[in-house]
C-alpha cells in the first residue's frame, strides 16, 4: 500500500468512481476512503479481495495444522481410529 496514493476522501471517490475502479484493478491495492479526514472504508477490486480471502484461509489452515501437531506431540487428543469409532456410534 502506498499511503500517499491509496488514501483518498470519499467525496473524491464519488466524483470519479470510474477512475478509482481503473486504479484499483490496475494496482491490485486497496484504497482507504476517509470521511472528515478519518479512515472509514476500504475498497478493493474483487480479484484482489478473493486473493486476500484465499491467503487468510490458507493461514488459518496452516495454523490449525500446526496446533494439531503440537497437541499431538503433547499427547493430547484421540487416536483417529478411536475418534471415528466414537463418531459412528454418536449417530445411532
Amino acid at each position: 500500500m502506498d499511503i500517499i496514493k491509496d488514501i483518498k476522501p470519499l467525496t473524491e471517490f464519488k466524483r470519479d468512481t470510474s477512475r478509482f475502479m481503473t486504479h484499483l484493478k490496475e494496482t491490485g491495492r486497496p484504497s482507504i476512503l476517509t470521511v472528515n479526514g478519518k479512515p472509514e472504508l476500504v475498497v478493493m477490486d474483487a480479484a484482489s479481495w478473493q486473493e486476500t480471502q484465499d491467503q487468510i484461509e490458507f493461514a488459518k489452515t496452516v495454523s490449525g495444522i500446526r496446533k494439531g501437531l503440537e497437541q499431538a506431540k503433547q499427547g493430547k487428543g484421540d487416536e483417529a481410529a478411536s475418534f471415528f469409532e466414537t463418531l459412528g456410534t454418536a449417530n445411532k
